[in-house]
């Protein structure tokens, strides 16, 4: 059976969605984020663009840029509230859905072709959408993952584009080695470096040169440069939490150990999270007793992956929580609410120095294991401490 996948993108999301909030908003440059001195764009209008702008920028620069641009704060829970209604009204038609992002969705529409046709069946379903939510969304329709994503990328803004089979070569080659994803900075200046600028030439090359230029992820290149992407879409299953627990050795009523435990478990979550491409919602802390006694205590926030963010809120909640001054024999946190975010921090609460420090940390981290680097207040004293206990759910 003939593959038939569909990539959809909602167009600048944040933006959008303020702009259904507030019409005045329309065809003017808009920026999304901190507005304080180190604050950092988290999106941007397309009239905002034309000057320079892009998301992550620092919104002092994005001002520079664009003096006459609208700042917004941000809204993560309305955004997540209409990226789950475009979501609903997806799943209600499509056989296979992958949610990719918040704003992001791959379809795997194989087989439908016989009865309504692929392309008419997408061009509906993206009627549909703007219809009944306002928001504007771009498609693209091909054969794999890869050139679907694409695809959108060149319909946009707000636009449809279908590759047919057999033409996905022919699709890129004229294209920027930038349009493929995976291509980050890195990968693109060692690329241009070797005097590639356009996707032809990639599709020109012997995939053993790429592999000994840059090893496994050089092959991975050159088959999304040829049109090649075996990657099937996974149905979507929200993850509803994740969260750590420790027992300690010896029941403590050590502030010091206890403050120091927490940031442990927080730092090792919100990693998690960003490595997911998630945010949470809501932060939930127990406490055990040495007489066994448990109790929760829970509190809703502003979505974020931002340990800086979430370990402010775990500290205030372990204040109101732990009142009896008894002996504790376990604590815990537990992250739930999670969404899809795109971000690697909370760029509406984090600053530019933030970023880059939890950047730069994420890093080594996804290159030689969450144990490699840790904060020191979060080196336990292993005659005093416990294990983590990790659960997903």
């Amino acid at each position: 059976m003939d593959r038939h996948i569909v990539h959809c993108d909602l167009d600048t999301f944040f933006v959008s969605v303020e702009r259904l909030i507030n019409s005045d908003l329309k065809g003017k440059p808009v920026l999304i984020g901190g507005n304080g001195d180190r604050g950092v764009v988290a999106s941007c209008s397309y009239e905002a663009r034309k000057f320079g702008v892009h998301s992550a920028m620092p919104m002092k620069l994005a001002l520079r840029l664009c003096p006459e641009a609208t700042v917004v704060r941000g809204d993560h829970d309305l955004y997540a509230k209409y990226s789950n209604i475009v979501t609903e009204i997806i799943e209600g038609v499509a056989p296979i859905v992958e949610k990719a992002s918040i704003d992001e969705h791959y379809l795997d529409i194989s087989g439908m072709d016989r009865f309504f046709g692929s392309w008419n069946w997408t061009k509906e379903l993206r009627s549909k959408i703007i219809k009944e939510t306002g928001l504007p969304i771009s498609f693209g329709l091909s054969v794999n993952k890869t050139v679907s994503k694409i695809a959108t990328g060149e319909a946009k803004p707000s636009g449809e584009k279908q590759v047919a089979d057999g033409t996905e070569k022919l699709f890129l080659a004229p294209l920027s080695i930038r349009k493929i994803p995976q291509v980050g900075e890195k990968s693109y200046l060692l690329l241009r470096n070797m005097g590639i600028s356009q996707i032809e030439t990639l599709q020109q090359m012997e995939v053993f040169t790429m592999r000994r230029v840059m090893g496994e992820n050089g092959v991975s290149i050159w088959q999304k440069a040829n049109g090649q992407d075996n990657t099937p879409v996974v149905p979507f299953r929200e993850q509803k939490s994740m969260s750590k627990e420790t027992t300690f050795q010896i029941d403590t009523i050590d502030m010091n150990i206890l403050r120091r435990t927490l940031i442990a478990m927080v730092d090792e979550l919100a990693y998690e999270l960003r490595a997911q491409q998630k945010l949470t919602g809501c932060i939930t802390i127990k406490i055990r007793y040495s007489n066994f006694d448990t109790h929760t205590q829970q509190i809703s926030i502003n979505y974020s992956n931002s340990d800086r963010v979430i370990t402010e809120k775990v500290m205030e909640l372990f204040k109101k929580l732990y009142s009896r001054r008894m002996l504790i024999r376990l604590i815990g946190v537990k992250f739930s609410k999670l969404i899809h975010g795109s971000y690697q921090v909370d760029l509406f609460n984090d600053t530019q120095q933030d970023i880059n420090l939890m950047q730069a940390i994420d890093k080594i981290r996804n290159r030689f294991g969450v144990n490699y680097i840790k904060k020191g207040i979060c080196l336990l004293d292993k005659e005093k401490g416990g294990g983590h206990d990790d659960q997903f759910a």
